[in-house]
């Protein structure tokens, strides 16, 4: 007790084991992340402070560690601090949808952040073309192999950006399955995109089939299935997709482990959302929106930034050129 009372006089409160300075008079964000344990989401919320500071804004970030009751608890702490807006990635899109209803009660403006909060009334949403995502993991896959057998790993069940990606993988895959070319053997969701999930998923696949390729949804669960097919001397002979351009997932490309992640580039992203966050503070117009999604209540204004395929051909000049990763830590274990 006595040291929290030092920390609270010295400015300083822990929110979600996040230390953030107390208010001071500024436009307040608060910032609620689902789950700040992978390393996408570190780099999200580092350069999404960096530009909202730069903006004169103060940012409360949260993370809810994977558990969307934390998650509303954390969101409803923000508004009782001030927050004049809510920037979300949700943990579960429906979950998630109170969160909406008690911030506008506030007056206070919710942008969804790369996942669309569903059956709910948010105030922008902003994120990757995640259809263009499965587009591209399954384009890649079927450059390599246009016949054969197919594994393919969905994300978190509860993540509606997974139902998106998974529809892109569909719109390329459908027509070589209506042609008999490729068959999909097995096709499961990755609760929370564990890579754990993935690997046990991956595991009793290779038990029951012949699997030529692997489009997996993001680079947590292409880790897991790699994983699995390193313990049978399978690594770089099964082609796999992923996304999110993570380190060990470049490595991994470099490498011949992996074929292709897309890369979203998302200090585009953080700071086009910190912008964002501080229009809809004082009521300005948001300039950029070229969609609308269906949360199955409203139609919310949209805006999608471009993805971008990582394969090895094109690397140097993707996620190095924008110094997203190092060309020393993506080439010092090849």
């Amino acid at each position: 007790m006595k040291r929290l009372l030092t920390l609270a006089l010295c400015g300083i409160v822990f929110f979600g084991g996040c230390g953030r300075k107390k208010d001071s008079g500024k436009l307040l964000i608060g910032f609620s992340i689902a789950d700040l344990k992978e390393e996408r989401w570190q780099r999200d919320r580092e350069m999404f402070e960096e530009e909202a500071n730069k903006l004169g804004a103060e940012v409360i970030v949260q993370d809810a560690s994977g558990d969307p009751n934390t998650q509303i608890q954390q969101c409803e702490n923000m508004l009782v601090r001030g927050a004049k807006v809510l920037v979300v990635v949700p943990k579960n899109a429906d979950a998630a949808a109170p969160i909406v209803e008690k911030a506008h009660r506030k007056g206070c403006k919710v942008l969804c952040y790369d996942r669309v909060i569903s059956n709910a009334e948010p105030d922008l949403y902003v994120s990757f073309d995640n259809v263009r995502v499965g587009e591209i993991q399954a384009q890649e896959i079927l450059k390599l192999v246009p016949e054969g057998k197919y594994l393919q790993l969905k994300g978190d069940p509860g993540d509606k950006n997974a139902l998106m990606v998974a529809e892109g993988h569909s719109n390329v895959l459908q027509p070589a399955i209506d042609e008999g070319k490729i068959e999909i053997v097995l096709s499961q969701f990755c609760d929370k995109w564990l890579g754990s999930e993935a690997k046990r998923i991956t595991e009793d696949a290779l038990t029951k089939y012949k699997i030529d390729a692997i489009v997996a949804s993001n680079d947590g669960t292409a880790a897991g299935a790699i994983a699995a097919l390193e313990a049978k001397g399978l690594a770089g002979k099964i082609p796999i997709s992923g996304q999110d351009a993570d380190l060990l997932n470049c490595q991994y490309i470099v490498q011949g482990k992996q074929a292709v992640s897309v890369y979203k580039p998302i200090k585009e992203l953080a700071i086009f959302c910190a912008k964002a966050a501080v229009a809809l503070a004082k009521g300005e117009e948001i300039e950029g929106v070229n969609s609308k999604v269906n949360n199955g209540l409203i139609e919310v204004p949209t805006v999608f930034l471009d993805p971008v395929p990582v394969t090895k051909d094109n690397i140097d000049q993707t996620v190095i050129a924008d110094g997203f990763h190092s060309r020393d830590k993506l080439y010092s274990d090849k």
